[in-house]
């Protein structure tokens, strides 16, 4: 500092504003920085978590604070580049107009579509089953597909091409969504290699780095104090159980492998039980459902009825998801696998069921939409007698199953967990003391929150304001999920450490994300785009509007962008991609080669006196 100082006599009268205004600069962007944390969304609440729980469950719910931000931006991304253009142009706001191009050479029977909506006087019965399916007078609201029939926006001399707009902004949420997920898996990868790269050095960072400073709570310093002894004894059974595995003989050997065969094909056969219990339901559903929409009549059984029969593909999804996990997590007792792995396989299960329901319900509503037997969609390219809008009736399951899983969670916690502990704190029975409370399960609960972000993230497309619906819920279920652990539930006694969970909790919404961009790309690449509604109805499929666009576009800029879409230009960019990919993986493995250099250097500073 003396040094500097003194040599500031020195400076010009420009270095030294300069030098001062930077110091200013840099505090006042410090300070500033320091303020804006207090804005972060349940920052105290988070934190206060963390101290009575510990920083596994803490990153729970830094999760979910993760996704209701992430929803709230996407919801923005298409309020702002879809629906409100609509609704500027409806109104005529701005001195603006809409164009509405009539379908050509497209067969009149194509081009009917009559939503129910709201037609003189309607009973109650009728509203709620509109507001829980998505039907009558939402159906006919900017949530769904059908609402948006503008082709173009005109705002005194500039057109806004809302198909283009709508596509582009379903790529864009696409994109958003898959840049931030691995931007904040960047970090826990980072942590997970060091921490699983040596086993003495996981010993080390337990005995001398194994404390969680943020607790505060006696009772969770008691949990963390048992979690860590657990953490150790699992290390050592693992140790142990490697030993054992090395030590099998070729009869045991024989016979663990052909009850994993049995119970892998048991587990396939759950599997495609469940895939084809919600293949049938969803085909009765949707055919059942279009002839109970088609009466006028309802009364208080009916409406009962219609409802049940409209939701039972989400009602046999949730089943196949609770009982699938249950399963799942007894037959792994018997594979004899290492526990860490257990948990892994088991999971994973969980994951390919959830996600798969999904897939499964998806390619059943697509079965009934391209079903062509007996001319049914000859001249429209799909059914158009039972999907004239076939976009909005894929956004109304979205919406169902959306609503449908928060129902379940609240139920869950209302009807299940609360009265479970009431029943724990007051009887003394000793089957029921033995039952115990119930235990706050990080990997259940974040199945249910990714199964429910993979929903929004196929729904967007089909209803744009599925993502303001998303937010809602889950900020809802922030709160339902804090107080079920502070008054309803124990922490798992089987906790996950904070940056191994951080990654699982993100891989695991990739795999859903990844899912989302299959039944996507099918919708807007093969499937006819609807001729009765939608920004889509002139053309073959939604990604046509992107050609279209482009032959607006002047000769020579045509060129360059169809030039780039051929293979002339794919294949050296493929080849390059290959080459950087290669030369990647040669670095990667010089810099393993240093570190295992550096680490023997380490073993001998303990031995070598040079050092």
């Amino acid at each position: 500092r003396d040094f500097q100082q003194a040599d500031v006599k020195y400076l010009s009268r420009w270095k030294k504003w300069k030098r001062t205004s930077s110091k200013s600069l840099k505090k006042m962007l410090n300070e500033v920085k320091g303020l804006s944390s207090y804005l972060v969304l349940w920052r105290h609440d988070i934190r206060n978590i963390g101290g009575r729980f510990g920083t596994g469950i803490q990153s729970y719910f830094s999760f979910l604070r993760f996704l209701v931000l992430l929803n709230f931006i996407i919801f923005i991304l298409m309020f702002g580049f879809v629906t409100l253009p609509t609704i500027i142009s409806t109104y005529g706001i701005f001195n603006s107009t809409v164009a509405k191009i009539s379908p050509q050479n497209i067969e009149y029977n194509c081009t009917i579509y009559e939503p129910r909506g709201n037609k003189g006087l309607v009973y109650f019965f009728t509203y709620l089953q509109d507001l829980f399916s998505g039907t009558g007078f939402l159906e006919v609201t900017s949530l769904f597909y059908g609402y948006y029939t503008v082709d173009n926006v005109w705002i005194s001399m500039m057109r806004y091409n809302l198909p283009l707009a709508y596509l582009l902004a379903t790529f864009a949420y696409l994109a958003l969504s898959l840049l931030w997920i691995i931007k904040r898996s960047v970090g826990g990868f980072k942590q997970n290699l060091v921490h699983d790269a040596d086993q003495f050095q996981s010993y080390c960072n337990k005995v001398f780095a194994g404390w969680d400073f943020c607790i505060t709570d006696p009772n969770a310093a008691w949990l963390k104090q048992r979690s860590l002894q657990y953490e150790l004894q699992t290390d050592l059974e693992e140790e142990r159980l490697k030993q054992k595995i090395a030590d099998r003989t070729i009869k045991e050997k024989l016979r663990i492998y052909s009850l994993r065969i049995i119970i892998n094909i048991i587990v396939v056969a759950i599997l495609s039980g469940c895939f084809y219990s919600i293949y049938r339901v969803t085909v009765f559903s949707q055919e059942n459902s279009n002839v109970s929409m088609r009466t006028d009549s309802i009364d208080n059984m009916n409406f009962l009825a219609n409802l049940l029969v409209q939701y039972l593909p989400s009602m046999v999804m949730a089943l196949a998801n609770f009982f699938g996990l249950q399963i799942f997590t007894f037959l792994i007792k018997f594979e004899d696998y290492l526990p860490a792995f257990e948990i892994i396989l088991t999971l994973m299960r969980c994951v390919f069921l959830y996600l798969a329901n999904i897939g499964v319900l998806l390619f059943s509503l697509w079965s009934q939409i391209s079903d062509c037997a007996a001319g049914k969609c000859e001249p429209c390219g799909y059914n158009y007698e039972l999907y004239p809008c076939w976009e909005s009736n894929v956004g109304q399951e979205m919406y169902k199953l959306m609503l449908f899983d928060l129902i379940m969670i609240l139920a869950m916690t209302l009807f299940v967990n609360f009265p479970r502990k009431l029943l724990v704190s007051h009887c003394s029975w000793k089957l029921i003391q033995w039952y115990g409370f119930p235990e706050f399960g990080i990997s259940d609960n974040v199945l249910q929150i990714m199964y429910g972000q993979t929903i929004c993230w196929i729904g967007t497309f089909f209803s744009p304001l599925l993502p303001a619906i998303a937010t809602v819920k889950y900020f809802v279920i922030f709160y339902i999920k804090k107080i079920s652990l502070i008054h309803t539930c124990k922490p798992a006694a089987k906790p996950i450490r904070a940056s191994i969970s951080n990654l699982f909790f993100l891989a695991m919404l990739l795999l859903g994300l990844l899912l989302a961009f299959i039944p996507l790309g099918v919708s807007i690449a093969s499937i006819p785009s609807s001729k009765a509604c939608g920004p889509f109805r002139n053309f073959n499929t939604s990604w046509e509007v992107v050609p279209v666009t482009i032959l607006e576009f002047p000769i020579g800029l045509q060129k360059v962008l169809f030039g780039m879409a051929s293979e002339s230009f794919a294949v050296p960019i493929f080849m390059v991609t290959c080459l950087i990919m290669f030369y990647l993986i040669a670095l990667s493995g010089a810099h393993k080669r240093v570190i295992e250099q550096l680490r023997e250097q380490l073993v001998l500073v303990r031995f070598d006196p040079l050092y």
